[in-house]
């Protein structure tokens, strides 16, 4: 049986569907937060701030497996090292992560970073499983919502995308962290990959909104990744089951 399980961004998106299943696996979780929480039955609150490091090695302290899923725009690679020098030191037996599908590839900064954590935990010296996801259905809707608010919606030409259900992510992400550490296993994507543009049309169709699109050309490194397809992945590739039209019905209800 896993002993204690620690959880960074136990509280954000992905991490709202994992803890509630690691509590119904039997799992005794902890819950690594920059703020103080008030108690909640089978989890037990620490504070603690990746990025800067306070708090950290005090969490990780006793833990038999780190589910690390925190995460943001900048400094992935700071809060990751911090919690993996943390890890290593107390002697942690499974470090799980959870990164992007392309990490390594796309020449952009949130890529990039994720590519560095991704590293950092393969050399730690901790044993680890790292997944890569695709883009989550919630930050697609999050992006498309928000070009939906021009008058003219601009569509970078070529752009395909391959959305996974949060859901589905985080209940894969639950039997990597009950198994052994299997090191980098199999990308997780959506089932159907989608032109940009169709996913706008999506979104405006269900929210009954009516916007132009002008196709518009992404330019340098990332445009040229982008029209190659390399954010896709294909081969050895687990596939999420609930789809973007699914996600957005619900969205609607």
């Amino acid at each position: 049986m896993t002993g204690t399980i620690l959880v960074t961004g136990g509280t954000g998106t992905l991490g709202q569907h994992v803890v509630p299943l690691l509590l119904d696996a039997g799992a005794k979780v902890r819950l690594l937060s920059r703020n103080a929480h008030e108690p909640a039955v089978g989890i037990d609150y620490v504070t603690g701030d990746l990025l800067g490091g306070d708090g950290v090695a005090a969490a990780v302290t006793g833990a038999d497996v780190v589910l690390h899923l925190a995460g943001g725009p900048k400094g992935d690679e700071v809060a990751t090292g911090h919690l993996v020098d943390a890890a290593a030191r107390a002697g942690v037996r499974h470090l799980v992560y959870i990164s992007v599908i392309a990490a390594d590839t796309i020449p952009l900064g949130y890529f990039k970073a994720k590519a560095e954590a991704e590293r950092i935990v393969a050399q730690s010296g901790v044993p680890f499983t790292t997944l890569r996801a695709a883009q989550f259905h919630d930050l697609v809707f999050k992006a498309v919502r928000a070009l939906a608010k021009l008058p003219v919606v601009p569509i970078p030409g070529g752009v395909r995308l391959q959305p996974v259900d949060s859901r589905d992510v985080a209940a894969r992400l639950v039997e990597l962290t009950l198994d052994e550490p299997a090191g980098q296993v199999p990308d997780l994507a959506g089932p159907t990959v989608y032109g940009l543009a169709e996913l706008v049309r999506d979104y405006l169709r269900a929210s009954g909104k009516r916007r132009p699109l002008l196709p518009v050309r992404m330019p340098g490194k990332a445009g040229k990744v982008y029209r190659a397809g390399t954010n896709l992945t294909f081969d050895g590739t687990e596939l999420g089951q609930r789809t973007w039209e699914e996600f957005l019905a619900e969205q609607r209800g």
